[in-house]
């Protein structure tokens, strides 16, 4: 009833979309850009997100869509837009750690080092790829403390509790005196993409999702 209702009215009212991260967010600015221009009779409202809030969010209401790494759309209720942006991986350590120095480290330098731990409300997928458990080879990984957000993972790198795999663009947007970011020369890419539910598949969403994918044809 609500998608043909939608239907009926056209792109208007209201939509509020997320981002998980400064760059989704760097993503996201571009496809409101877009969006806005294509459908001024829509109100877009921004939201923040955090990993432990992010999928609840989605489920109630407060987000239509995310824009986030889309292995969080593992969950079956959940359906990932196309890929803006993919970004090889860097390691974040502190600046006096050890791997500092290098100039790439393997995964299996992680087998030496804790890595921090995502929050535990995002899916599974999400987890082993941030936090996986053993190398490519099969050497446990040690586990740092966990973290409830991106900022907090990195307080507790540069204070030296672990080590964390982020995205390439990361010291562009997190530039950081007591952090040193290593690229990973084996590491899988970050998939950064628009996220929503498959219950709310409405004439609005698509339209952004759209925008989304014509604006974000550049890196951020």
């Amino acid at each position: 009833m609500r998608r043909a209702i939608d239907s009926g009215r056209g792109v208007t009212g209201d939509l509020h979309v997320g981002y998980l991260s400064a760059t989704a967010g760097q993503l996201l600015l571009k496809a409101v850009a877009l969006f806005a221009a294509r459908h001024p009779d829509c109100e877009v409202h921004i939201r923040e997100a955090q990993g432990h809030d992010a999928l609840a969010r989605l489920r109630g209401g407060d987000i239509d869509v995310l824009i986030t790494d889309l292995l969080i759309a593992s969950p079956p209720d959940l359906i990932a837009g196309p890929v803006l942006l993919s970004e090889k991986k860097m390691l974040a350590v502190a600046a006096g750690h050890a791997l500092a120095q290098h100039a790439s480290v393997s995964m299996e330098a992680l087998a030496d080092h804790p890595v921090t731990l995502v929050a535990e409300e995002l899916p599974e997928a999400f987890q082993r790829d941030r936090n996986p458990t053993h190398t490519p080879v099969g050497k446990p990984i040690p586990r740092g403390p966990r973290a409830a957000s991106f900022n907090e993972h990195l307080t507790l790198v540069a204070a030296g509790r672990g080590v964390f795999p982020v995205g390439e663009n990361t010291p562009r947007f997190y530039p950081r005196p007591d952090i040193a970011y290593i690229p990973i020369t084996d590491a899988p890419p970050l998939r950064w993409g628009p996220l929503w539910l498959n219950t709310n598949t409405t004439q609005r969403v698509r339209a952004f999702v759209q925008a989304a994918h014509d604006a974000c044809q550049t890196t951020p």
